[in-house]
């Protein structure tokens, strides 16, 4: 019995000393946050952001040892491979591979993780949540697509009949330089 109280004073001891062990439970800056419809927002915010992106939400749980060096764990692991405060940081072909990987961990039930679900039970995705994001992450290459053709014609000043209602139309033009001589 003896050895049985030693043993009992060491393993508290222990925990006590192990709580001390610091862990990064930092939430470093949003830079390129991934912009989405509404609802998928919803779906990836509920679900996915306390491990992939720099908005965690630490849980009480997150601060006693040694389940704290698990949570870190997780969230350090998850930031790394998908991370949705730094997504347009990434180049086009990167974010269009990750929007796959989304659907494809979703699909197979490898998202998120039974483990967090257990502490999470609203992080647990309905049948209406995965369609939302398989619609987003099949269509997500269409609309970078959709969005750059937008972007170049904006950067270009648009069609030549923007162009001239934009400068008053080249008539005016001519009607200036003969103004100026």
């Amino acid at each position: 019995m003896h050895l049985v109280k030693k043993l009992l004073i060491g393993a508290a001891a222990l925990f006590v000393v192990i709580q001390l062990v610091p862990v990064d439970r930092t939430n470093p800056p949003v830079t390129a946050r991934l912009e989405t419809p509404p609802a998928v927002d919803a779906v990836l915010r509920r679900s996915c952001y306390d491990c992939h992106s720099n908005e965690t939400t630490w849980p009480w749980y997150s601060y006693i040892a040694p389940v704290k060096f698990l949570v870190a764990q997780d969230v350090r692991r998850g930031r790394e491979l998908i991370n949705f405060s730094t997504w347009n940081d990434d180049p086009e072909p990167i974010r269009v591979g990750n929007a796959e990987l989304v659907w494809e961990e979703v699909e197979d039930g490898e998202m998120p993780m039974g483990v967090y679900t257990v502490m999470h039970p609203d992080a647990k995705l309905s049948d209406a949540d995965k369609a939302v994001l398989r619609e987003w992450s099949e269509g997500y290459e269409e609309s970078l697509e959709s969005a750059g053709g937008d972007e170049e014609s904006a950067m270009s000043g648009g069609s030549d009949d923007d162009e001239d209602a934009e400068h008053g139309g080249a008539d005016d033009d001519a009607a200036e330089d003969d103004d100026a001589r």
